[in-house]
C-alpha cells in the first residue's frame, strides 16, 4: 500500500505536467489516431492531451479501488468501447491514465485493448510512482511516455477534492 505521506496537485500543475508530457509525445514522432482514456483518472489528463495532440477521445471505465480504497486483485470493466473492434482495428491509440501505480489497470487494459488488433498502442501516465509493480507493460508496448516521477505516496487531485479550497491547505 501506498505511503501515508500525501502529495497534492493544482490544476494548474496538472495542466502544466500534461503539456510537458504532450510535448515528448509529439517530439517522439508518434502521431496517435486516438486517444483512450481509461476512468475515471484519466478523463481529465486525456481531455487536457487533446488540447495539444487534436485526437478524438474515447473511454472506458476501469474500477481496481474498492469503497474502501483497497485494491481488488484484478481490475473490473465498468464500461468499455461500443463496437471496440470497428473503431480500433488498425488504429494507433494513445492510452492515458492519470497514475502508474501497480501497472495492474494498465496491464489489463493493454491487453484488453491488444485483443481489437490496433496498429500500435502508447502509453501516457500523468504521473509514474517510483515502486516495484504488480501488473507489466505486455511486450508489444514500445512506447511509454510519463509527465513526471513520483514517489510512493497517496497523490490528491484536484479533481478528487470535495473542498477545492482546502485542497493542499
Amino acid at each position: 500500500m501506498a505511503s501515508t505521506e500525501k502529495v497534492f496537485f493544482t490544476y494548474n500543475d496538472i495542466h502544466n505536467t500534461i503539456k510537458k508530457l504532450s510535448e515528448q509525445i509529439q517530439e517522439s514522432g508518434y502521431e496517435p489516431d486516438l486517444i483512450v482514456a481509461i476512468g475515471t483518472g484519466g478523463f481529465i489528463p486525456a481531455r487536457i492531451i487533446k488540447t495539444y495532440i487534436k485526437k478524438p477521445i474515447l473511454t472506458v471505465g476501469l474500477k481496481l479501488y474498492d469503497e474502501n480504497n483497497q485494491p481488488k486483485d484484478t481490475p473490473e470493466k465498468i464500461q468499455w468501447i461500443d463496437e471496440v473492434e470497428k473503431k480500433l482495428k488498425n488504429k494507433k491509440i494513445l492510452l492515458v491514465d492519470e497514475v502508474d501505480d501497480s501497472r495492474t489497470t494498465l496491464e489489463y487494459c493493454l491487453k484488453e485493448l491488444l485483443r481489437a488488433e490496433p496498429a500500435e498502442i502508447a502509453v501516457a501516465v500523468l504521473h509514474d510512482k517510483e515502486k516495484e509493480k504488480r501488473g507489466s507493460i505486455p511486450a508489444e508496448i514500445k512506447r511509454y511516455f510519463y509527465g513526471a516521477k513520483l514517489p510512493d505516496k497517496w497523490i490528491c487531485y484536484p479533481w478528487d477534492a470535495i473542498d477545492i479550497d482546502k485542497h493542499g491547505v
